[in-house]
């Protein structure tokens, strides 16, 4: 019998703070419309000092994990395009807060938003040959285009953590994968900026082509159809991006198949509307949301996944939920997560977002008090950043 491979475990988290997207409009001097419903974005998460990209991987393992996992894992693929080290990856010190086995690999990987598809691929590689064990990939990310730029409204904060294992609870991944590269300039960041450059509206050609172009690889190489998928989640920059390129192929099925897919697409958004773009976990927070606020979905179902990373390369992919999947999901913690987030002003967004770690080897301390996170970044001492984990 063939290993079933697939997410045996997803959890995300985001920081404690956020921007309300009709009030950065205002600011802005913009009708609110064009952010809530042209972009598609309600709340946009704001990270304080003491949250970096590691922190927000690092919480969202947290609550997914148990014991039996932790001495399980030996392989932590950290999937970023926000990396604090050009030589360090930032997984050893997610694999030291989390206290996981020290018999393990731990890695990094980039290529920009597709960065977490790639590790879910080369965890399923290793588990082939190491079946008993468990992978554990990350998605994290902080989302900056600058103050009162055009990208302004899609950037956003927050990690997704998924369990890779043989024989998993939430979702078993089929073969084959279909994928594109090309290279591309719609989005980069380079070595010397802290924001991204991006050509919106290239980006988002190249973003809806490339998922045409895989979209036609999968039907020829598995002769399956619109019909045989019961939802598809998107990579989502901003909410509206998946839409654009979905009603692209729609009418290759009929009233049904496009009412069922456009229900599941309103679902599978819910989650990314109040965090804002998470670039590598963004499409796996739209996973998280159909999964955790659908009601329909049951064992059997098919769901299309298309991951895609500017510069660029994409990738659709199919899996197979699980019985009782439910089971091992955690919508009460992740409502409750984002109920209680406190709202800032656009004034105090500003503020933080112009706040930075020293970039010249001085030293620096952070309370953390006003973070309700488990995992903090309290500071920076002898060029080195300092973590906490208040359980530890």
């Amino acid at each position: 019998m063939k290993l079933q491979i697939g997410i045996d475990k997803i959890g995300f988290y985001t920081p404690h703070l956020y921007v309300d997207m009709i009030e950065l409009a205002n600011a802005r001097n913009i009708e609110p419309d064009k952010f809530t419903i042209g972009i598609g974005q309600e709340k946009m998460a704001v990270s304080p000092r003491t949250q970096d990209p590691v922190t927000l991987a690092a919480n969202a393992a947290l609550e997914i994990l148990s014991e039996d996992d932790i001495e399980k894992i030996d392989f932590v693929i950290f999937a970023t395009e926000s990396g604090i080290d050009h030589s360090k990856a930032a997984a050893i010190y997610v694999h030291r807060l989390l206290g996981l086995n020290s018999n393990a690999r731990s890695i990094e990987v980039k290529e920009a938003c597709y960065g977490a598809t790639a590790g879910i691929q080369m965890a399923k590689g290793h588990i082939a040959l190491h079946p008993d064990s468990k992978v554990l990939v990350l998605g994290s990310d902080i989302s900056r285009y600058g103050i009162n730029t055009s990208g302004e409204v899609t950037q956003g904060a927050g990690a997704v953590a998924m369990l890779i294992s043989a024989n998993p609870k939430i979702m078993t991944l089929e073969a084959p994968n279909v994928y594109k590269t090309e290279d591309i300039m719609d989005f980069w960041r380079p070595i010397y900026s802290d924001s991204a450059y991006v050509d919106g509206k290239f980006s988002n050609e190249i973003y809806i082509s490339f998922f045409q172009n895989v979209w036609e690889q999968y039907k020829e190489k598995t002769e399956l159809e619109l019909k045989d998928l019961d939802a598809i989640c998107f990579h989502l920059p901003y909410t509206k991006m998946g839409f654009k390129a979905l009603k692209t192929i729609l009418d290759e099925g009929t009233i049904m198949d496009q009412e069922r897919l456009l229900a599941h697409y309103e679902t599978s958004k819910g989650y990314n509307k109040v965090v804002g773009n998470i670039y590598t976990g963004s499409l796996y927070l739209s996973l998280l949301s159909l999964l955790e606020l659908n009601t329909s979905l049951e064992a059997g179902s098919r769901i299309g996944l298309y991951s895609y990373g500017s510069g660029a390369v994409g990738e659709f992919f199919t899996g197979i939920l699980q019985p009782n999947y439910r089971d091992t999901l955690l919508p009460q913690q992740h409502e409750k997560l984002l109920a209680e987030r406190k709202k800032v002003s656009v004034q105090e967004y500003e503020e933080i977002y112009q706040s930075s770690l020293p970039t010249d080897g001085s030293s620096i301390a952070y309370s953390i008090e006003n973070d309700p996170a488990t995992i903090c970044l309290t500071g920076i001492e002898n060029h080195m950043r300092q973590y906490i984990n208040k359980n530890r």
